[in-house]
């Protein structure tokens, strides 16, 4: 291997130079590397005689675009059958965000610096949530390139964006999740269709999809409990729950129990047997029931702002509700359910996820008088 200068003249008699990399790979390829400075070709030529000497080496000649690695993924995504939602998710970081920053770049000249600059420029850009979910779409599609053998490293693996949680704002009765008064008053406000379907979302913590992916066959009228086993994506797809810990069981409550009860006599029937169908028994459409049912509801119930617009965006401040009402059971003399429980409940498919988003709800233990109280077992 070796860096030499190159030197010649232009048709115009201009005197031009250069700097070259002419190095074998691990393959004993020959490949000549050009560079305007020395430094970048002596950066070069450090950077290969270690990836040659640990047999990663890969040719900027012989290397696909990140666009052609991009189209790569996308393909390998679909074919592992993934929801479409997020295959749709994949092709906007794509469209959006890689390519006009990098897809001509070939995979085997990115660098980590190359990739920290792309980190740092997306951070500039957009909120730090979005960010963090382009540079894992980055990091993903460089590892199907290795997998491929189009790159024999991914330079993407030790970049990352955290996050500080101190700064993450903790969900407020009231604000984020609906007060017991506010979910009385869009009770009493319920009829129709609409109140089976939003008592069981209120006292069992769905969530939309599975609410409106749930079967007859799932519901459990004489043990008053649901079972969850499936899900309708936003086009009405139906799938697997999100995770292996979505399929679940959940107790309902006699309101909600003797509300299917009655709905199970007039529901539509479809193919699908689904328990909240629209009028031709098809899975309802997720904005129909935002718009034209819990917005509405809202209103009808006094559940508004200051200007009047409903005050809960989703169906997901159901969700928190329910989740509040698990924790916080103490209030109807009962005991609150074990963080472990509040988790299978919710059917997250990790307790830290249930810890992080709701542990600020569980009751604090008076501290002070503990210790006093063992003080005084102490010393009498």
């Amino acid at each position: 291997m070796s860096v030499r200068k190159r030197k010649w003249t232009t048709r115009l008699g201009e005197a031009r130079e250069s700097w070259i990399v002419d190095y074998t790979d691990q393959h004993g390829s020959r490949h000549i590397e050009t560079f305007e400075k020395k430094k970048d070709a002596d950066a070069y030529h450090a950077k290969v005689v270690v990836d040659v000497d640990s047999g990663v080496h890969t040719a900027p000649s012989t290397s696909i675009t990140v666009t052609q690695a991009a189209i790569d993924w996308i393909w390998h995504v679909e074919a592992e059958k993934r929801e479409r939602s997020t295959v749709i998710g994949y092709q906007q970081h794509i469209d959006k965000h890689i390519i006009p920053r990098i897809g001509p770049l070939k995979i085997a000249s990115l660098t980590t610096p190359r990739i920290q600059k792309f980190r740092d420029d997306l951070l500039a850009d957009m909120s730090r949530p979005m960010a963090k979910k382009v540079l894992t779409s980055l990091k993903s599609l460089l590892k199907e390139a290795r997998r491929r053998g189009n790159v024999a490293q991914n330079v993407a693996d030790g970049v990352s964006i955290t996050f500080d949680k101190r700064h993450k704002r903790q969900l407020k009765v009231g604000i984020d999740i609906p007060a017991r008064a506010e979910i009385k008053a869009i009770v009493d406000k319920l009829e129709g269709r609409w109140r089976p379907f939003f008592l069981v979302a209120i006292f069992s913590g769905l969530r939309s999809s599975e609410l409106r992916g749930l079967r007859w066959e799932d519901v459990d009228l004489r043990k008053s409990e649901l079972h969850v086993r499936q899900r309708a994506d936003r086009w009405g797809v139906i799938g697997k729950p999100k995770s292996h810990a979505g399929e679940r069981t959940v107790p309902i409550p006699p309101l909600a129990l003797n509300a299917l009860r009655e709905w199970k006599l007039q529901c539509p029937k479809g193919d699908g047997d689904l328990v909240f169908p629209n009028g031709n028994g098809h899975p309802e459409n997720h904005s129909n029931i935002i718009n034209r049912a819990f917005m509405p509801l809202q209103v009808a119930a006094g559940v508004v702002t200051k200007d009047g617009k409903p005050k809960y965006p989703g169906l997901h401040s159901l969700r928190h509700f329910y989740a509040s009402l698990c924790i916080n059971r103490r209030a109807d003399g009962g005991l609150e359910l074990p963080l472990k429980m509040v988790q299978a409940r919710l059917g997250h498919a990790s307790i830290q996820m249930t810890a992080d988003v709701y542990g600020h709800l569980f009751a604090r233990a008076d501290d002070g008088k503990e210790l006093a109280d063992v003080e005084r077992m102490l010393l009498g």
